[in-house]
């Protein structure tokens, strides 16, 4: 009996063009730094204190005109609070959602299978795909024709890996080329076991992280 599940043929991908674009996005957003309270600054909090409380001081000692200066020193913390935060996380995600437009998902992922071995992952595509099998991602696999021909990237080719809630994410080294690949966590509804490659991608590589400058596309 094996100690993990694998596939006993492979699995469509069926990966749409939404989810590419989304999962580009999670991948960016969980190695992104943090924009929320906490990633402000002791020295900014202390500067946004002491602001407050000379604020509210002359709110409470001075009358009249003479305290508007103290309302637009309050209105100016909230303001710097708000970009500081939410203004800095819209904007990034503005210019990455801008960069990601225009990028277009290869076409053979939209036919490519994918299944679980012991040995690694096999990726399988229709023959009239096989241009991208000969490519030079793909130089050095081990390869198998038939109605479709499929590569393998054995697990000791992975060289870093990373997860988000809905997807896994891999970069392998095969002869000096390097590649990437994009599973879809709702492929463990057609029995396509998750678990046993993040257990087989812990086995080579024990600490998740993937370096995104680095993250390369499947070439066309």
């Amino acid at each position: 009996m094996a100690l993990y599940p694998y596939t006993l043929q492979p699995v469509a991908l069926n990966l749409t063009e939404a989810e590419f674009h989304q999962a580009q996005y999670e991948l960016f957003a969980s190695a992104s730094p943090s924009f929320g309270l906490s990633s402000i600054k002791l020295k900014e909090w202390i500067i946004m204190a002491v602001a407050v409380i000379l604020a509210v001081a002359g709110l409470v000692f001075l009358t009249g005109y003479s305290t508007i200066i103290f309302w637009v020193m309050l209105a100016a913390v909230v303001i710097y609070l708000l970009v500081r935060t939410l203004g800095f996380k819209w904007y990034v995600k503005r210019e990455f959602e801008k960069q990601v437009a225009e990028q277009e998902m290869p076409d053979e992922m939209r036919q490519m299978k994918l299944g679980v071995q012991k040995h690694g992952i096999v990726m399988a595509v229709p023959v009239n795909q096989s241009e991208m099998l000969n490519s030079n991602k793909m130089r050095g696999m081990q390869m198998r024709a038939g109605s479709t021909q499929q590569a393998v990237i054995p697990w000791s080719a992975v060289k870093s890996w990373d997860e988000t809630d809905d997807y896994i994410f891999m970069m392998f080294e095969m002869k000096g080329q390097q590649g990437s690949q994009i599973i879809p966590k709702r492929l463990q509804a057609q029995k396509f076991p998750i678990d046993t490659v993040r257990q087989h991608l812990l086995e080579v590589v024990a600490v998740k992280g993937l370096n995104t400058e680095k993250l390369q596309l499947p070439v066309k």
